[in-house]
């Protein structure tokens, strides 16, 4: 993973990328007891084409076809680790890579969502995976519960929260 982050990073370099971070399962390892995943979702904000203001990855594709990397099925290996780069194209993704944590994996600064978007993520997805990620993080991490309302409150998410509590009951 170390490999394929330190191409992200050089992504972000050349101007392919405005900003990114960790997202998907990998980011809830860490916060939370490993679980399996075997991918590595990044979170994108990339420049809007001006007309149509439509998102475009042929950049970054292009570039990382030329340095040899190639696609398998919905993922590009990357250093041999299977990256899913997905557009932070709404509010919620946004607002979650531009309040990433900063952090050091591996001696590479990286960024991670933090558990709070994470959560407003996986209530918004709402598949059985997300709801139990929820779980896992409510119950593991070292959650601002504050910062977790506000979120979800913003994003129209809290009732769907205040949902999920209540099935738990």
């Amino acid at each position: 993973m170390k490999k394929a982050l330190e191409v992200v990073i050089k992504l972000k370099e050349k101007g392919l990328i405005d900003d990114y971070a960790i997202g998907g399962g990998i980011a809830s390892i860490f916060y939370t007891e490993p679980v399996f995943t075997y991918d590595l979702d990044i979170f994108v904000i990339v420049k809007l084409e001006r007309e149509g203001k439509i998102i475009s990855f042929a950049p970054i594709y292009d570039y990382l076809k030329a340095h040899g990397y190639h696609w398998k099925g919905e993922h590009i290996i990357i250093e041999g680790m299977p990256v899913q780069f997905i557009p932070a194209g709404g509010d919620l993704e946004q607002d979650a890579v531009g309040n990433a944590k900063d952090i050091s994996y591996s001696g590479v600064r990286t960024k991670v969502l933090r558990a709070e978007y994470l959560i407003a993520l996986a209530l918004k997805v709402g598949r059985r995976k997300d709801f139990e990620k929820v779980g896992r993080l409510i119950d593991q991490a070292k959650i601002d519960k504050n910062s977790l309302e506000k979120i979800l409150k913003k994003h129209h998410l809290w009732e769907k929260f205040r949902e999920w509590k209540e099935k738990l009951k």
